[in-house]
Formats: structure tokens, C-alpha cells, sequence
């Protein structure tokens, strides 16, 4: 009996490449709108999503969550993110990946080589694949902004943008307000 080397069908390129990236040694990768991006965020990327887990953590603890930076898979797209944070249901703590409808909150943090990215590209397919809250911190307009209410043309609701400094109110089921003033 021998091992099998890789856990897709090689007509499937999609699968292929997911399957790919999440083995790539050393690096955290995604995909976005078929173009692999290597993770390399900054301390300054890194402060802000910070500060948001210590705010949200007695929550999604209350909740029965976690809070994490994993693997969140659009399926039937060549789409594979890694969040700076999501917030998801114990349930999926085994998954590999979770889809964004399986989110409680997703949470970006824009850079200056993809802001862009965050602001548009993944902003409307995390609302086309339901993920019911996308707090978007941007560093290079010093705001943020959380959206709600997804949609297959986008969320209908958005709350911002506002300077960083300006509590930001988490709904149900969090139901609290975040401090943004040290982002």
C-alpha cells in the first residue's frame, strides 16, 4: 500500500493551487483574485490587531470562539485569504479553513503595497460570501470602517469611515464599543 502524495483531483485547479499554498514551508501565503501574496505585515499592522483581540477576547471567550488569523477559503473562486483577524465559533477550531459566512467578524489592516486590496477587492467578496461583520482598519487614511449587512453586490450598511480615535460599535453579538485610538 502506498501513501498518496496530495489530497486533490490534478483536473482541479483550483483545489491544486489551495492545496499548494497551504503547503508552501516557511511562509504564509493567500490568494487573492488568483494572485499568490506572501504575509509579511508590519509592527505597526500587527499593533492595531493587537488591540483589537485584547477588546474582543472576553467577548468571543463569552461567545465560545476564536479569535485567530486562519485560513478562510472562497469556494469556487481562486480565492484563499489569511485575515489579520477573524473571529469564528469553536466548532471550526479543527478546520482547515472556514468559509466567511462562518465568521463572526472578519478584520483587515491595509498596507501600503495592497491597500487597495483590502478596501475593494476583499471588502466586496467577503460580503458576496456572507461574512456578517469586515472591520476595515485603514493605516494609510488613519480610519476605520465596519461593515455590515452582506450582499451579493456588497454590504448595504457601513459605519465610517472615521478617524482612528473614534470608538467604533461592535453590534450583536458582541455589543461593544472599540477603541481605536491607539491604531
Amino acid at each position: 500500500m502506498s501513501a498518496q502524495p496530495h489530497m486533490y483531483a490534478a483536473d482541479d485547479p483550483e483545489t491544486a493551487l489551495k492545496y499548494a499554498i497551504q503547503h508552501i514551508k516557511g511562509d504564509r501565503v493567500q490568494i487573492v483574485e488568483g494572485v499568490i501574496e506572501p504575509m509579511s505585515p508590519t509592527w505597526g499592522h500587527e499593533k492595531a490587531v493587537t488591540k483589537v483581540r485584547r477588546q474582543i477576547e472576553p467577548t468571543a471567550d463569552k461567545l465560545g470562539c476564536v479569535i485567530g488569523s486562519g485560513n478562510v477559503d472562497l469556494p469556487g473562486t481562486p480565492n484563499w485569504y489569511v485575515p489579520d483577524l477573524a473571529v469564528v465559533p469553536d466548532q471550526f477550531e479543527n478546520a482547515e479553513a472556514v468559509t466567511p459566512d462562518q465568521t463572526l467578524l472578519v478584520m483587515e489592516v491595509t498596507s501600503d503595497s495592497n491597500g487597495d486590496t483590502d478596501r475593494i477587492v476583499k471588502r466586496r467578496r467577503y460580503a458576496e460570501y456572507g461574512a456578517p461583520l469586515y472591520f476595515l482598519v485603514d493605516r494609510q487614511e488613519r480610519s476605520c470602517t465596519l461593515f455590515s449587512k452582506p450582499g451579493e453586490l456588497g454590504y448595504t450598511n457601513s459605519d465610517g469611515p472615521h478617524p482612528f480615535g473614534t470608538p467604533i460599535h461592535l453590534p450583536d453579538p458582541f455589543g461593544l464599543d472599540l477603541d481605536t485610538s491607539e491604531f
